[in-house]
């Protein structure tokens, strides 16, 4: 490798971050190569060669617990290229005190939760303002207010105006640590009695509650929520009868006695959206006798939960593939001759693999040789497949690209490995790098090239391998999802930090297919001195 990579993935910069995708109306040469066009220095050649393209099996799981859940998923959708998809989340709960007290005759008036999606923040709706809001608070009682409902559509894929019924259950399972690690088809047991429900219809709303009497504000929820109502009686029963016991002394006690809430849909079909796990909340309202002075009231007080970091969270997904296209290919991953479709899906579903055959390594080496040419640069050309580009389902713009190896001077010379491409590593920073380039996405013929110039300059070119890397690169390997950055923001945390677990999309592509003109293949310009 090229020093190690630690050392490199600190040189990835954001400047890769903020390139990731590249829209383009025609392809351009890479910088890499670049130099050689100055001054008509070089005469490029642009020629199209074969690769092996085929599909990866990821068996629909992929890891869904708290480290890789930026964001969580909720929903389901059906359609005839992948089937069904359904996409559920669990959380365990803890106190925000423990040992709390709630005050004489506590009883619970409402509970409620609240889930905080991605929405279009540019699209607001004002659709209520009720001038004679009377809000309730401890200190003053009732009070003259003002009440602001904003509303907001939630970022969706699928049939995205169908409506969903959100569905909350008592998990039965203890979920361990937030470091435990889970896979998206792992069974956790839960109470079918629900907690509460409440139908989506796709939007969320802030709320924002000022008094009548200078304005000051009395409740705001300014990030666009949607709140689900609990069944108070269960909380008075878990929570509140429980003051002074042993349940709710610690933390270690009490996600063992209330292990977490469920999260999920009751259809099949309509879309997927995303959450911010950390953002969850979950508030109890209830009142208690408080005397004073001989005078007993019953004043109104709230009580937070903590659904956010430190508690394990995690992705539960769902597939039924039955009838589908995908779930009807037959010999799917063929990495002899390749699949004629390709089909790409995050959260677990399937991956793509790109072979560079040796029949195309020695005809570039050739080239190299008889020409006097060099790599200028090289891409793999992906183009969507028709039927796909036909349904009007959102084109994917976040990929990650990886190169999957093995090191014969290894102590395990045969395994695979995976790391960053050396074209990242080497060119991370560099003005107008891209992981990969979109073309006409809004098109008949929409395409994406994925930047491997470094990577195939090494498997041809000795030279631009260093002496010290002895590596021998097997296949790329395509995913949905984008490279996640580190905690403060300057580089990528790594190869292994992605947002696959979490991304929504999912695309045909035109495979190794032999009779397509538009089949995979890989786009090398070369130039001759």
């Amino acid at each position: 490798m090229i020093h190690t990579v630690k050392k490199t993935i600190t040189a990835i910069s954001m400047v890769v971050l903020g390139s990731i995708l590249l829209y383009n109306c025609e392809p351009d040469a890479d910088t890499l190569g670049e130099q050689l066009f100055l001054d008509g220095a070089a005469q490029g050649n642009v020629e199209a060669f074969e690769v092996t393209a085929y599909n990866i099996d990821n068996n629909d799981t992929i890891r869904t617990d708290a480290a890789k859940l930026t964001n969580g998923v909720l929903g389901a959708f059906n359609e005839s290229q992948f089937g069904m998809q359904k996409a559920s989340y669990l959380t365990q709960v803890k106190l925000s005190t423990y040992d709390p007290d709630f005050g004489t005759n506590a009883t619970v008036d409402s509970v409620v939760l609240v889930i905080k999606p991605k929405f279009a923040s540019d699209s607001v709706t004002t659709n209520t303002v009720d001038d004679n809001y009377t809000y309730t608070t401890a200190a003053d009682g009732a009070v003259n207010a003002k009440k602001v409902v904003n509303t907001y559509p939630v970022l969706k894929f699928g049939k995205a105006k169908r409506s969903l019924t959100i569905k909350v259950n008592e998990v039965q399972t203890f979920l361990k640590s937030a470091s435990d690690t889970v896979k998206s088809n792992d069974v956790f047991a839960f109470d079918s009695n629900e907690l509460g429900s409440k139908v989506f219809n796709g939007n969320a709303s802030s709320i924002a509650i000022t008094k009548d009497d200078g304005g000051t504000a009395l409740f705001t929820a300014s990030t666009p929520g949607i709140r689900i109502p609990l069944d108070k009686n269960f909380f008075q029963t878990k929570i509140i009868a429980k003051k002074d016991q042993p349940e709710l002394q610690d933390a270690s006690n009490f996600i063992r006695y209330f292990k977490g809430l469920r999260v999920s849909v009751a259809e099949s079909d309509g879309y997927l959206f995303q959450f911010s796990p950390n953002d969850m909340e979950m508030i109890m309202y209830y009142k208690y006798d408080k005397t004073e002075n001989g005078t007993t009231t019953r004043p109104q007080t709230s009580y937070s939960f903590v659904l956010g970091t430190g508690n394990a969270h995690i992705g539960q997904y769902q597939y039924e593939r039955t009838g589908s296209a995908l779930g009807n290919f037959t010999g799917i991953g063929n990495t002899v001759t390749g699949d004629a479709k390709l089909y790409t899906q995050a959260m677990g579903g399937p991956s793509i693999g790109v072979k560079i055959p040796e029949s195309t390594i020695t005809e570039l080496k050739n080239r190299v040789s008889e020409k006097k040419a060099g790599i200028i640069s090289a891409k793999i050309r992906i183009y969507v497949d028709p039927l796909w580009n036909d349904t009007n389902y959102a084109m994917p713009t976040e990929f990650t690209l990886l190169r999957r190896y093995v090191d014969p001077s290894s102590t395990n010379p045969t395994k695979v490995k995976s790391n960053f491409t050396n074209d990242l590593l080497k060119l991370a920073g560099v003005p107008g790098y891209a992981i990969f380039k979109a073309y006409d996405l809004d098109k008949e013929k929409p395409y994406y090239d994925f930047i491997v110039t470094q990577s195939i300059k090494e498997m041809i070119e000795p030279e631009s391998k260093p002496s010290t890397d002895k590596t021998e690169t097997k296949y790329f390997k395509i995913d949905l999802g984008s490279f996640e950055p580190n905690s403060d923001g300057t580089s990528l945390a790594g190869f292994k930090s992605t947002t696959t677990s979490y991304n929504t999309r999912r695309a045909v592509f035109i495979g190794t297919d032999a009779g397509n003109t538009n089949r995979v293949q890989l786009m090398v310009t070369y130039g001759t001195k």
